[in-house]
């Protein structure tokens, strides 16, 4: 080992909400996801396999105007259509962005469309094998040596 740790990963993301129960309606109507746990009404789990979004109760600061955090999907115009079924504003921009009724920014990313991957074993349990790549992020992936 090194001086320095390797930075290797995100193991999971915080978002606090007002709410755990609205939280998890207001996910649950946009995203198809299993719930990893809970404690009481202060946190719940969504599961993403090898990773996780831990929601906690209590909106302690401000929305977030630019700062954001970007999930992958394997279908990003379902994700939009159900953010359009449920009322929520997509912010402008090239890309798939929207706040949460707490004012978390979110960015969506469709899994094909980019060089992050999951291992054969994550997807196998999310439900999502064989999702394959598009030519420029397989590009990516090869150039980096991960395919």
């Amino acid at each position: 080992m090194g001086e320095k740790a390797r930075f290797l990963g995100i193991n999971h993301v915080a978002l606090e909400v007002g709410d755990i129960d609205e939280a998890l309606r207001f996910y649950g109507a946009i995203f198809d996801f299993a719930l990893r746990g809970r404690i009481r009404s202060k946190m719940a789990f969504i599961d993403a396999g090898d990773q996780f979004i831990a929601l906690s109760a209590g909106r302690t600061q401000a929305g977030d105007e630019s700062r954001h955090f970007g999930l992958v999907v394997d279908d990003s115009s379902a994700v939009r259509m159900a953010l359009e079924r449920e009322g929520v504003e997509i912010l402008p921009g090239r890309g798939l962005d929207f706040l949460d009724p707490w004012g978390n920014r979110v960015q969506v990313v469709q899994y094909d469309e980019i060089q992050f991957t999951k291992s054969a074993a994550a997807l196998r349990i999310l439900g999502a094998e064989g999702l394959g790549k598009a030519p420029k992020a397989e590009a990516e992936l090869r150039d980096k040596g991960m395919l």
